[in-house]
């Protein structure tokens, strides 16, 4: 992805770089609320000091696996209390930020490569794949749940998971395709970002599944919630395949 504006020199200011990231950013439309009004511009900052300590995308994408999934290991491995929870939610949107910030130093390098698109991809994958089988085993050890039954709901949040991932990333694949080009690096500005849009889409954001793993300590309260998440991020996928299928099909 090449940036419409290269850097000059790493003794930029630091407020000039995150300005000109802000300048730069993807378009915010479709984006969850917290991933609009947090993560994004919290990953600002840290590309721009990742940039000022001539870190890499790749190296800042290694920070933010090792942030994820040692909270991953933290949420299968530790018995879950309200300061675990707390432990547990500010690694995984650590993680996320970082995440967030891999993109944008690539922007401000002047563009990233296939070799971090792949790595970035590769850890989103992993990172989905294990954080609902955590989340299992988890309250297989530590939960008295009322129904073993329950234990699907994590299961089912796993499937729902990775397939989201996969279709998303296919159908944005199949679209640069079709279209010969490579993904737009428009300012947000240029398109319009209903705030309404990412309130409703909400419940998707990976971000705010981060912060309600700060319940886990509260058994009867996580359980709800993430049940909740479950079944709307199942609508979501159900609503999601059905655009994407028709999308694809006038594609071809």
């Amino acid at each position: 992805m090449k940036s419409p504006t290269r850097t000059t020199t790493p003794t930029e200011p630091l407020a000039d770089i995150v300005a000109r990231l802000a300048r730069a950013q993807k378009s915010n439309r479709g984006a969850a609320a917290y991933s609009r009004w947090v993560n994004r511009p919290v990953g600002r900052y840290i590309a721009a000091l990742a940039y000022r300590q001539g870190l890499t995308p790749n190296q800042v994408t290694l920070i933010s696996a090792v942030l994820t999934f040692s909270g991953l290991a933290v949420i299968a491995l530790v018995r879950p209390t309200p300061a675990v929870g707390v432990l547990i939610a500010l690694l995984l949107m650590a993680g996320y930020a970082f995440d967030a910030a891999d993109g944008q130093l690539a922007r401000l390098r002047g563009g990233g490569s296939a070799a971090g698109e792949w790595l970035d991809h590769v850890v989103d994958g992993t990172k989905i794949a294990i954080i609902h089988l955590a989340v299992l085993i988890s309250w297989y050890r530590w939960y008295d749940l009322p129904d073993e039954r329950l234990l699907l709901v994590p299961m089912l949040f796993a499937v729902q998971a990775s397939v989201f991932f996969f279709a998303l990333i296919l159908t944005e694949q199949l679209r640069r395709s079709a279209a010969g080009t490579t993904p737009s690096s428009r300012p947000a500005s240029s398109e319009p970002a209903p705030y309404l849009r990412s309130l409703v889409v909400l419940p998707g954001d990976y971000g705010l599944l981060c912060v309600v793993f700060a319940l886990i300590g509260f058994s009867r309260v996580f359980v709800v919630l993430y049940g909740a998440l479950a079944v709307i991020n199942t609508l979501f996928l159900l609503a999601g395949a059905v655009r994407w299928y028709r999308e694809m099909r006038t594609l071809s």
